[in-house]
């Protein structure tokens, strides 16, 4: 059995401890297990904020823009040396990741001309399924999709080279999948599934919203050519922060996006008549980005590069492990399962728990044993590990509270509001 001297031995042994002090915790007795929707806020950003607003927005007005001019690119620079495994010049922070996906996806298609088709999986992200719906729409494209309910989808939502081969031909200008699955928490192999689909000449275009900050990312290593991701789960950069997209260099010169800018411009502040790209990661931006929140991004990125990406996903594989174990220990009894996979190397930091009364618990958890989760329809609840702060002892709490009033039947005195954020 587990007990929770045993949480507090891990959490003293952990290499990452002391970085939870980092980060505003307004309410210590609450279990946080949601930070791969959002993030908590390190105290350092929220000074850095500060400075920005009064200090450059406040003092400088609009000769910051000397200053802030290329921060997407500087940012990029260091959010791809810290989480991504990229060197310069190959990321921008900049817009959402839907918008970044969209214009990646009709680069990838351009530089696919003749080509027909569009390979998505199911278990992708909504907006991804959404925005490559419409773009099939729009341009007389056939939308091909992996379904996530197949038999031959092995290990909760993992696709194997194999199976993507199933999908293969040269008529596929691009492959959408997601690094770490949303709903499941399953991993994908980046580099075996890159380059099965580049034996096709196709491009796969990576969505890592849920793998960037938890997953130690080597998109130079394994051969990405095109990715994108949000900063606001493990990045811990606020709600609504920047977006980033990824262009490996030698792609720069022949993609070219639907939407140009005056950012993207050769000569930005001649205003020229007509467009004429930037070269680099330049030429992939649009309009002005927001500085606010790039500032956010930049110290989040100085606080993952020093804790190290290697520590935060050894932190991820040992974190899930142990709610795995507990999982076990007090969940499976009371009627519980689990669709992640049990393999650490082929999940990402957080756990998808399944339950018929899904909804009613989860509310529960919240309202009245003080954990925060989230729950995705019908049954599916989603614990995390946020490396940086989420201790042993608080998922060892989260977990224990939930199975009591499970086991006591409180979440049944709870009203479920349909509608609103779950």
């Amino acid at each position: 059995m587990i007990d929770l001297e045993h949480a507090r031995s891990r959490d003293a042994s952990d290499p990452l401890r002391d970085f939870r002090n980092r980060f505003i915790i307004a309410d210590p007795d609450q279990c946080y297990l949601d930070g791969n929707s959002l993030g908590r806020l390190p105290a350092a950003t929220a000074d850095a904020v500060q400075r920005m607003t009064l200090a450059g927005w406040g003092s400088d007005l609009v000769t910051g823009w000397g200053g802030w001019i290329d921060m997407a690119q500087r940012v990029g620079d260091k959010l791809g040396s810290s989480v991504l495994g990229a060197a310069a010049g190959q990321v921008l922070v900049t817009d959402t990741t839907s918008v970044n996906l969209y214009r990646l996806a009709l680069a990838a298609i351009k530089d696919r001309p003749g080509r027909s088709t569009i390979v998505v999986d199911e278990a992708n992200f909504p907006t991804d399924r959404y925005i490559l719906q419409g773009i099939a729409a729009d341009l007389g494209m056939r939308l091909v999709t992996i379904p996530n309910e197949s038999p031959d989808v092995a290990e909760c939502e993992r696709i194997t080279p194999e199976i993507l081969a199933e999908y293969l031909d040269d008529d596929v200008a691009f492959v959408c999948v997601q690094i770490v699955n949303y709903r499941s928490g399953a991993r994908q192999d980046v580099p075996a599934l890159t380059a099965a689909a580049r034996d096709h000449g196709a491009y796969v275009l990576w969505d890592a919203s849920h793998a960037v900050g938890s997953i130690d990312l080597r998109f130079d290593e394994w051969g990405v050519d095109i990715a994108v991701g949000c900063t606001y789960k493990y990045c811990n950069s606020g709600p609504g922060s920047p977006a980033w997209m990824y262009v490996r260099s030698d792609l720069h010169a022949t993609l070219r996006t639907p939407i140009d800018g005056w950012f993207g411009q050769q000569d930005q502040f001649t205003m020229g008549p007509t467009f004429e790209r930037a070269s680099g990661m330049r030429g992939f931006q649009i309009a002005s980005p927001s500085i606010v929140g790039l500032t956010a991004v930049d110290e989040s990125m100085s606080i993952i590069a020093e804790a190290g990406m290697d520590r935060i996903e050894a932190k991820c594989a040992e974190g899930t492990s142990f709610m795995i174990d507990l999982f076990d220990q007090w969940l499976e009894p009371l009627g519980f399962g689990l669709d992640t996979p049990r393999s650490a190397e082929h999940r990402g930091g957080h756990l998808s728990l399944t339950h018929p009364e899904a909804a009613e618990i989860s509310v529960a958890m919240r309202q009245i044993a003080n954990v925060i989760p989230d729950y995705r329809k019908p049954n599916t609840i989603r614990v995390a590990v946020a490396p940086l702060y989420t201790s042993f002892e608080e998922m060892y709490i989260g977990l224990e509270r939930t199975a009591d009033l499970v086991l006591a039947g409180r979440h049944r005195d709870v009203a479920v509001i349909e509608g609103g954020v779950t």
